[in-house]
């Protein structure tokens, strides 16, 4: 039985969850949605630190934290854009770190959005 994660951004106007628990793991993708639910369309740097705040606040709606993130998908439009990214990545993750796949894309839902995640958290038994 799945059951759908309140992780306080505002649904949009996709068919989709913010996040979802199922079996003790939690689902998730986030991309740079302003709690207003604005995209934010800067520059990367800004865009991953929402992006991964957003991740950080869904676990955490879902009773985990960060470190029971097992696998992370870093989709971006630019692969030059990588080293800032992972830099920011190494604000929310410390070793040791998840499984992670990082794509180029042509290109994302909005005009602009230059990275999007998807990932899966082994919740604490004590959020089950």
């Amino acid at each position: 039985m799945k059951e759908i994660i309140d992780t306080g951004l505002p649904p949009l106007k996709q068919p989709f969850s913010w996040a979802v628990k199922a079996s003790g793991v939690l689902y998730t993708a986030h991309g740079p949605v302003r709690p207003d639910g604005s995209i934010d369309t800067g520059p990367v740097e800004a865009q991953a630190r929402l992006t991964f705040g957003n991740l950080q606040r869904a676990v955490a709606a879902a009773g985990g934290s960060l470190d029971d993130v097992a696998q992370v998908l870093i989709y971006m439009t630019d692969v030059a854009d990588m080293p800032v990214i992972d830099a920011v990545y190494r604000e929310f993750f410390v070793a040791p770190y998840p499984s992670r796949s990082s794509m180029g894309v042509n290109a994302l839902v909005v005009p602009g959005m230059k990275i999007e995640i998807v990932a899966y958290a082994a919740l604490p038994a004590a959020a089950n």
